[in-house]
């Protein structure tokens, strides 16, 4: 009898090798014409699909701007010389300094933007006097030392003209 107890164990660890194949096979197999695509509902999902669960809107809007929703500090100014289409492309506020460089009270205001730094806040445009008479017509400017202030669009806010006193003082209290 010791032959058929070893048959039967046999075939008892047999058919518990052909069960956990079959097991195992089903959830890894599938027919023809059938995907190979995780059943709805099922918890499987790739990593780019799974949503962040910490993470709101907000957090979202921020990440893909790269700047933060929440706290905006206050721009520093900046004083560049201007090029067509500057003012389009420039946030904030903005002006335009007529500039020539013959003009003594122009340099003195050069000097004093460029000492001081334009205030917070406030981008100016350097623009020659004497090649941009396109501007100057624009903006009806027809002495040098002129401050103009502009929208997004390049419309004209208001102006002034710094010749008595060409500061960044005097820069600050003509701002609208």
């Amino acid at each position: 009898m010791p032959a058929r107890s070893a048959r039967t164990s046999g075939a008892a660890a047999a058919a518990l090798l052909v069960a956990a194949i079959a097991l195992t096979g089903c959830a890894a197999t599938g027919t023809a014409g059938e995907s190979d695509a995780p059943a709805p509902g099922s918890a499987a999902s790739t990593p780019e699909s799974t949503p962040d669960a910490g993470a709101t809107p907000e957090a979202t809007a921020a990440d893909e701007t790269g700047t933060d929703l929440a706290e905006e500090a206050p721009a520093e100014g900046a004083y560049l010389d201007y090029t067509d289409g500057a003012i389009e492309a420039t946030a904030g506020a903005k002006a335009l300094f007529f500039h020539a460089s013959w003009c003594p009270k122009c340099r003195a205001l050069d000097e004093d933007l460029r000492s001081e730094g334009a205030p917070d806040g406030l981008t100016v445009f350097k623009v020659d006097y004497d090649s941009r008479t396109d501007l100057r017509q624009q903006y009806g400017v027809t002495i040098q030392t002129t401050i103009v202030f502009v929208d997004d669009a390049g419309e004209k806010i208001s102006s002034v003209v710094l010749y008595e006193d060409p500061s960044v003082e005097s820069l600050v209290a003509a701002m609208p």
